[in-house]
C-alpha cells in the first residue's frame, strides 16, 4: 500500500483542496515510492494562514517560558527518534547516514537552545532623561511567518528557522522542499506530540510557484524565512516588498578553503574532502573552490586525486558509504552540465567527470566525485553555485593573492585556511568576505549556537542560528512609565 499524506491545518490532517498529489522517492533508488503528498495551492495557503492569524491572539499570550518547555520536550522527542528519522532523511534526499544523524542532532542543538532562550529573551532598560520616569525596550512577537525551506537539510533548516519563530510568539506557515516532505511531517508531527497548540504550526505541502508565492504574497503573512538560491531569493524579495513585509533570506555561496604552505596538508586534506563531497557537495556551505599555495600544490594535488578517486559512492544507508546520490535527475543533470563547462572552458579533469554507475548504482542519481585543474578565476565553474560534488582548484603564490581569489565572487557565506601562522588566520579573519571563516577547519559544520548567514549576494543581512535569529522574529517596542504625578515633556529644551 502506497502510504498518501496530509496537510496539517489548524490542528487537522487535510488533504489539498485541488485533491492532487506528487510522488517523493528515494534518489538512491528511484523505484522505491515513500509516498504521496498534497500538491497545494493558494485556497490551502489561504486557509493555513487564516488558522495561523486566529492561533496567534492566544500563543503570543502564553508566557515564554511556557513556550520553551514545549521546545525542551521536542528536544527529547528528536533525541529518542534520532536514529529513525536520521535513516528516514537518508531514504528521501540521499545523503548518508552519519549525515543525516548530524541533521537531526542539529534540530536537538537547536531545540533546547530555544528552550533556554524562553528565560533569555532579553530587553533593555536605560536612564530616562526626565526625573520619576523609566524607560525600557521590550521584544515582542510579530505575528504570522512564513517559513520556506530547502531539501539538503530538512530537519536542521526548519528548526533553525520554526523553533525560534514560535518560542518567540509567532505562529507558523511552513512549506518544506518537494525532494523532502516526509522529514517535515515528521518534525511537525513531533511538535504537536511536544504540545504545540493547534494552527500555531501548519504544513503546507506543494511547489513553490504554487505554495511557495502564495505565502510570500500574502497580506495575512508577517514576515518570511527563506532559504534557497539567489535567484529565487531575489524574486522572492521583490514579491514580498509588496506588503512590506519582513524578509530574512539564506542563499547562495561560492566557497573556499586556502591552503597555505605552512599548513599541515593531511589535516587541510581531510577537510577539502568533507567540505567538497560531504552531502555529495550540496550544501550551501560546501567547498566548490580550491586554492592551493605553489609550493605545496603538486605534493597536495597528488594526495587530493589519490583520495578522491578512492571514495566509495553508494545508497548513504550502506555501510562505509562516503558519498550518496544527487536530489533528483534534474540537480545530476545541472553537475553534468557544469562539468561540460567546465571543459569547454578549457579546465583539466583529473578525477570524476561522469555518472557513478555500475555496483547498484543504477537506480539512482549518483555522481563521481569531480576535481578540475588548470581552472581560471573567470571561469563559470569558478563563479557559479553548482551544488554538486565539482571542485575547482586555483593557485597562487601568496596569502594576499590567496584572499583576493577568496573574494572574487558575488557571495560571501564560508570560507576557510590552513596555515600553521597564527598571524596569517588573523590576517584572513580581518579580510576574507564572508560571513564566517574558518581556521584550520573545512566550509562546512557551523555550530547552533552561533550566528549563521553570509554578506553580499548571499543574504539580505539576517543570519539564522544563536541569539541573532531572536531579533529577526521579534519586535522592538519602546516603553516610557512616568510616576512623576505631572505632566512633563521630553524632547523639549529642558535645559
Amino acid at each position: 500500500m502506497i502510504r498518501r499524506y496530509q496537510n496539517l491545518i489548524n490542528g487537522k490532517w487535510v488533504d489539498a483542496q485541488s485533491g492532487k498529489t506528487y510522488e517523493n522517492r528515494n534518489p538512491a533508488n528511484w523505484d522505491e515510492l515513500i509516498g504521496l503528498f498534497p500538491k497545494s495551492g493558494k485556497e490551502d495557503v489561504d486557509e493555513a494562514v487564516k488558522a495561523a492569524r486566529a492561533a496567534f491572539e492566544k500563543w503570543r499570550l502564553v508566557p515564554a517560558p511556557k513556550r520553551g518547555d514545549i521546545m525542551r520536550k521536542v528536544g527529547d522527542i528528536l533525541v529518542d527518534r534520532k536514529m529513525e528519522i536520521a535513516r528516514e532523511m537518508t531514504r528521501e534526499m540521499g545523503k548518508v547516514l552519519s549525515e543525516t544523524m548530524g541533521d537531526v542532532q542539529e534540530g536537538i542543538d537547536t531545540a533546547y537552545y530555544a528552550a533556554s532562550e524562553g528565560r533569555r529573551l532579553f530587553g533593555r532598560t536605560v536612564p530616562s532623561e526626565l526625573p520619576d520616569k523609566f524607560a525600557m525596550a521590550i521584544r515582542v512577537p510579530i505575528g504570522v511567518a512564513g517559513i520556506i525551506t530547502p531539501w539538503n537539510f530538512p530537519m536542521a533548516i526548519p528548526t533553525w528557522k520554526i523553533f525560534p519563530a514560535v518560542l518567540s510568539g509567532n505562529t507558523v506557515v511552513f512549506k518544506p522542499a518537494t525532494d523532502t516532505p516526509k522529514t517535515a511531517l515528521t518534525l511537525v508531527e513531533i511538535m504537536m506530540e511536544a504540545g504545540i497548540p493547534e494552527g500555531v504550526v501548519n504544513l503546507v505541502f506543494g511547489g513553490g510557484s504554487e505554495v511557495g508565492n502564495a505565502i510570500v504574497e500574502h497580506p495575512d503573512v508577517d514576515l518570511i524565512s527563506f532559504t534557497g538560491s539567489t535567484s529565487v531569493g531575489k524574486q522572492l524579495s521583490r514579491n514580498a516588498s509588496e506588503t512590506l513585509k519582513r524578509v530574512s533570506l539564506e542563499l547562495g555561496g561560492k566557497n573556499a578553503q586556502i591552503v597555505m604552505d605552512d599548513a599541515d596538508l593531511d589535516l587541510a586534506l581531510d577537510g577539502i574532502i568533507w567540505g567538497a563531497f560531504g552531502t555529495t557537495g550540496q550544501r550551501c556551505t560546501a567547498t566548490s573552490r580550491l586554492i592551493l599555495h605553489e609550493k605545496i600544490y603538486d605534493k597536495f594535488m597528488t594526495m587530493l586525486v589519490d583520495r578522491t578517486t578512492k571514495l566509495k559512492i553508494g545508497d548513504g544507508l550502506l555501510p562505509g558509504t562516503e558519498v550518496g546520490p544527487c536530489v533528483n535527475e534534474s540537480q545530476r543533470k545541472t553537475v553534468q552540465s557544469y562539468v561540460e563547462i567546465g571543459q569547454r572552458e578549457g579546465a583539466t579533469l583529473v578525477a570524476g567527470g561522469s555518472i557513478a554507475s555500475g555496483n547498484g548504482l543504477g537506480k539512482g542519481w549518483f555522481y563521481e566525485p569531480t576535481v578540475f585543474v588548470n581552472v581560471t578565476p573567470t571561469m563559470r565553474i569558478a563563479k557559479e553555485e553548482i551544488f554538486g560534488p565539482v571542485l575547482s582548484i586555483l593557485r597562487t603564490r601568496s596569502l594576499e593573492e590567496s584572499i583576493s581569489l577568496m573574494n572574487d565572487t558575488v557571495y560571501g557565506l564560508s570560507s576557510s585556511i590552513y596555515t600553521s601562522d597564527v598571524n596569517k588566520a588573523f590576517v584572513a579573519i580581518r579580510d576574507i568576505k564572508a560571513g564566517i571563516t574558518y581556521i584550520n577547519v573545512p566550509t562546512i559544520g557551523a555550530e547552533a549556537h552561533l550566528p549563521f548567514g553570509g554578506v553580499k549576494q548571499t543574504g539580505n543581512g539576517h543570519r539564522e542560528g544563536g541569539w541573532t535569529v531572536y531579533d529577526f522574529f521579534t519586535e522592538w517596542k519602546a516603553v516610557y512609565i512616568d510616576y512623576s504625578g505631572k505632566f512633563q515633556r521630553a524632547q523639549i529644551d529642558n535645559y
